[in-house]
């Protein structure tokens, strides 16, 4: 029997809608997508048209309002909060404008953490998190925290960490949004880099249509409705 080719992320006619006072802000009017196809996408769009929103969906860190999101096949609505975090740890990495490292641990801990959520052993996990920083191009920082590191080397570190677990999918909300020119070029390598040696697919927001170019598929997201460009 011929193995189904399933998507590793996937939502069909989601809508998203916030109640302000008296009336109805309709974020989203039925998205439709699957990662079945592309290595990479990008989605695009003014600031403040709902791709963060969007972005946080896939991720099942919010609701939608109606529709089916599904995480290699599994629809996330017949999941409990335990299993949902246990779907997105073993399927979804996660880079951020402002990286969200924790401060107080080290880089190596940082990208470390989510193999250690999966129960992996300390010194397994220390060592496969010191492989990825040297891919990073960050083997001075191994026991440096957040704030002894550059914008970059803390993004750089994100990435590492996004893509410790080898997910499925990698979600990326403006990763290079606060970095200078330079700097982000660097960040921006690494991160399609490291998609392609991982193996994983990359889905991106961002503002910038340059770096939006170097994905397989550009989508525009307006007035709620997401299309090809």
């Amino acid at each position: 029997m011929a193995k189904l080719n399933i998507s590793p992320l996937s939502c069909h006619r989601i809508t998203k809608s916030y109640q302000i006072a008296n009336s109805s802000i309709h974020v989203l009017r039925g998205i439709d997508l699957s990662l079945s196809q592309e290595n990479s996408i990008a989605i695009v769009g003014a600031s403040g048209c709902g791709k963060s929103t969007l972005l946080h969906l896939l991720a099942g860190l919010e609701k939608p309002t109606s529709g089916e999101i599904k995480i290699e096949g599994i629809s996330l609505h017949t999941l409990n909060h335990r299993e949902q975090d246990i779907i997105r740890n073993r399927t979804l990495g996660f880079v951020y404008q402002f990286n969200h490292l924790l401060p107080e641990f080290t880089a190596e801990e940082n990208v470390a953490m989510p193999l250690l959520i999966r129960r992996m052993k300390m010194s397994e996990a220390i060592d496969r998190a010191r492989r990825v920083l040297v891919r990073a191009g960050l083997e001075q920082r191994f026991t440096h925290k957040p704030s002894q590191m550059s914008g970059g080397e803390r993004q750089r570190t994100a990435i590492a960490r996004a893509v410790i677990g080898r997910p499925a999918c990698v979600l990326a909300d403006e990763p290079t949004g606060n970095l200078d020119r330079e700097t982000a070029a660097g960040v921006q390598t690494l991160l399609f880099d490291l998609n392609r040696e991982e193996g994983t697919r990359l889905v991106l927001v961002t503002h910038d249509i340059d770096l939006a170019k170097q994905t397989d598929q550009v989508f525009e997201l307006r007035n709620g409705i997401l299309e090809k460009l």
